[in-house]
């Protein structure tokens, strides 16, 4: 199941019952706008024991389409990667530390 902000603050609320819930929602928001506005600016953003997010620039290409074979143009656009952290990545596999 994939979290999602609503979940995520009430989840933050009972971490800390003594925020409000409205600040949390401002918090989160928060963060996020400063995500993607660093992200735009084409630079990465850490977050320790998580990973990392990079802006890459994905090049024009000629591809095809599978349904009906006729080639397409896609234009060069900006995407996002994301490589987690090795703390991240040895919870996810039970390794010790």
């Amino acid at each position: 199941m994939a979290i999602v902000k609503s979940e995520l603050i009430k989840e933050l609320k009972k971490s800390y019952p003594n925020f409000l819930t409205r600040d949390l929602n401002k918090i989160i928001e928060i963060i996020l706008k400063e995500i993607k506005e660093t992200l735009q600016r084409g630079e990465g953003v850490e977050l320790r024991n998580f990973g990392t997010f990079r802006a890459n620039v994905q090049k024009a290409s000629i591809r095809r389409n599978p349904k009906t074979g006729e080639k397409v143009s896609v234009p060069k656009k900006r995407t996002i990667k994301w490589k987690m952290s090795k703390y991240l990545f040895k919870k996810l596999n039970d390794e010790k530390e």
